[in-house]
């Protein structure tokens, strides 16, 4: 089965990260992300741009209104997902542990995926293929 694991974390510690600090928390998941493509259990991978290059399309309205931010209340922002194969949820359970060891603080959401329709590969917005989360 297909699962997602949403990322959370508050974005102003993440964002207060050194290049350094970041760097090290991406070296310790790039052991995790090696790991799990090796056993084919690794789908899509995304890093999120900060909330602050979100913009919000509401459906409440006719016509739909256009806001710019994630308009989320909350304390922690999704930073980022990844799609993972795991045979039930204990299997999720573990990788969403090792990637938390990996990288600790804020919280980890496993979602069952639904419907899952591949398509062709993706760049991030300069260009570039995006970097894990």
């Amino acid at each position: 089965m297909l699962y997602a694991i949403l990322c959370y974390h508050d974005e102003a510690v993440v964002g207060a990260w050194s290049r350094d600090q970041d760097e090290a928390v991406m070296t310790r998941l790039n052991v995790v992300h090696g790991k799990l493509a090796s056993s084919g259990k690794l789908g899509p991978v995304a890093r999120l741009l900060p909330t602050t290059a979100a913009t919000t399309l509401r459906r409440n309205s006719d016509p739909a209104l256009v806001l710019d931010g994630p308009f989320a209340e909350t304390k922690e922002q999704l930073l980022g997902f990844y799609v993972v194969e795991a045979d039930d949820l204990d299997g999720v359970l573990a990788i969403a542990r090792e990637l938390g060891q990996a990288n600790p603080g804020g919280a980890y959401e496993i979602r069952p995926i639904g419907l899952y329709m591949p398509g062709g590969p993706v760049s991030a917005p300069d260009g570039n293929p995006g970097h894990g989360t």
